[in-house]
């Protein structure tokens, strides 16, 4: 970075009070609190987020130097459970990642479901001869969780997943959502949501030799609706 675009000093300086600031009111937010998820503290939190960032990026502009602590970003302080207190529709929104690590795996597994459907040089057979079209035989052949148990002789790898439990007022009308289904996904109607990803993994080896974990990481109660891409079947 060149001089002339460098923060000065002073900047960094306001920089700084601007955390003392946000700490102090933070804290104050907390002595506060009226309950659990008061959004007095979400709010507090969020401002301290900011200002942290700020200063971070300040800091390292001008010194080369960084903070010895990390607070999440206001992107990443999800906000408390707002729906209702006795939900009485639920939807249940899933999302599950796979690399396709053995093509032919998967193809001679869907030509196998094809012949076994309309036999030998059946209706099927050119459908289930790309890896499109063997996705789309076996995910219209078996259930979403008998994949996810047996994927690897699909030929398929695990990745990240994610479920979501949103709650409602009361159950949407047939075929209201099935045109986007996702799409309206608000993030403080997410009743719990759990999360499985190999980074929890990374983070686990990290602790043990760090020493114990604290706690697990595979479990959120609340959820960010911008990471939300599930990929179960409309059937």
């Amino acid at each position: 970075m060149s001089d002339a675009a460098q923060p000065t000093a002073a900047e960094v300086r306001a920089a700084a009070e601007a955390v003392k600031t946000a700490l102090d009111r933070h804290l104050a937010a907390v002595e506060r609190r009226s309950g659990e998820d008061d959004p007095a503290v979400y709010e507090a939190f969020n401002q301290l987020a900011a200002a942290a960032e700020v200063y971070d990026e300040l800091l390292y502009d001008r010194y080369d130097e960084v903070t010895p602590f990390e607070i999440p970003g206001a992107e990443d302080a999800l906000p408390p459970y707002a729906g209702p207190g006795e939900p009485h529709a639920i939807s249940v929104l899933i999302r599950r990642d796979y690399t396709v690590a053995e093509p032919q795996r998967l193809l001679a597994q869907a030509q196998r479901v094809e012949a076994a459907e309309y036999g030998d040089g059946g209706a099927g057979e050119e459908a289930a001869a790309t890896v499109p079209g063997a996705l789309s035989t076996l995910f219209g052949e078996f259930e979403p969780d008998e994949i996810a148990s047996r994927h690897a002789e699909f030929g398929l790898e695990e990745g990240d997943s994610t479920l979501w439990v949103t709650a409602a007022e009361g159950p949407a009308e047939a075929g209201e959502w099935l045109e986007a289904p996702f799409e309206q996904v608000d993030a403080q109607q997410v009743v719990c949501r759990f999360d499985v990803s190999a980074v929890f993994d990374d983070e686990a080896d990290e602790d043990d030799e760090a020493g114990p974990a604290a706690g697990a990481d595979e479990l959120d109660l609340v959820a960010d609706e911008d990471d939300l891409e599930p990929l179960d079947s409309d059937r």
